[in-house]
């Protein structure tokens, strides 16, 4: 997710809380729509109250990718329109006071040269959302390889991530650099945020 939609949530937090109800319709769209997982869709309905439920679900949000936030607006359309209206009036102002930033990677490039570990990859692999094949067929892998990742873990979205960074890795062995990562992952529109989350 792009910072400032992170910022964004932040602040608008307590208000969110206040005047939606994340039912079955906000929590069902964003799990139809690859956002949230199942066990984060359970997660978020264990929750005792309606605030906690909506407080649970802006947690989670950040960590979903980028298409995260434009899910989330696109989620209060049937029946919190006027609250997807003000978000998006409050956002057109906040931008229209600051100049869009350059997408600048704030990695070191000593980072961007590195081979990065298994345990960095798994991060990685929790940061994506629905973007991910993309990313892995962008590093090379072939459609056949996607789909034996999805096939060997059906029910775990990271571990088909995983298995996908891990083939990649051991495929291209020292050409498998985080610089090269950080291509991919702006091929597909993706946020440098996401691998400085990984790597800071």
């Amino acid at each position: 997710m792009d910072p400032k939609h992170k910022e964004f949530l932040r602040k608008h937090r307590l208000d969110l809380s206040n005047q939606i109800l994340t039912d079955e319709t906000i929590v069902q769209y964003l799990y139809q729509e690859g956002i949230l997982t199942e066990s984060q869709v359970e997660e978020i309905q264990a929750q005792t109250t309606n605030k906690k439920k909506t407080l649970k679900l802006l947690d989670i949000l950040p960590t979903r990718g980028p298409h995260a936030f434009g899910a989330f607006l696109k989620s209060l359309e049937e029946d919190f329109i006027w609250v997807k209206e003000s978000l998006q009036q409050d956002l057109q102002g906040a931008e229209a006071h600051e100049p869009s930033p350059t997408e600048i990677c704030e990695i070191p490039e000593e980072t961007l040269r590195k081979v990065p570990t298994d345990q960095e990859l798994n991060r990685l692999a929790g940061q994506l959302g629905p973007e991910w094949e993309s990313v892995l067929l962008d590093l090379g892998l072939s459609a056949g390889q996607v789909f034996r990742c999805r096939a060997n873990h059906p029910l775990n979205l990271q571990s088909q991530v995983l298995a996908g960074l891990v083939l990649w890795k051991q495929a291209s062995g020292r050409g498998a650099t985080v610089r090269r990562l950080l291509r991919s992952l702006e091929a597909c529109q993706i946020h440098p945020s996401v691998l400085e989350e990984v790597f800071r």
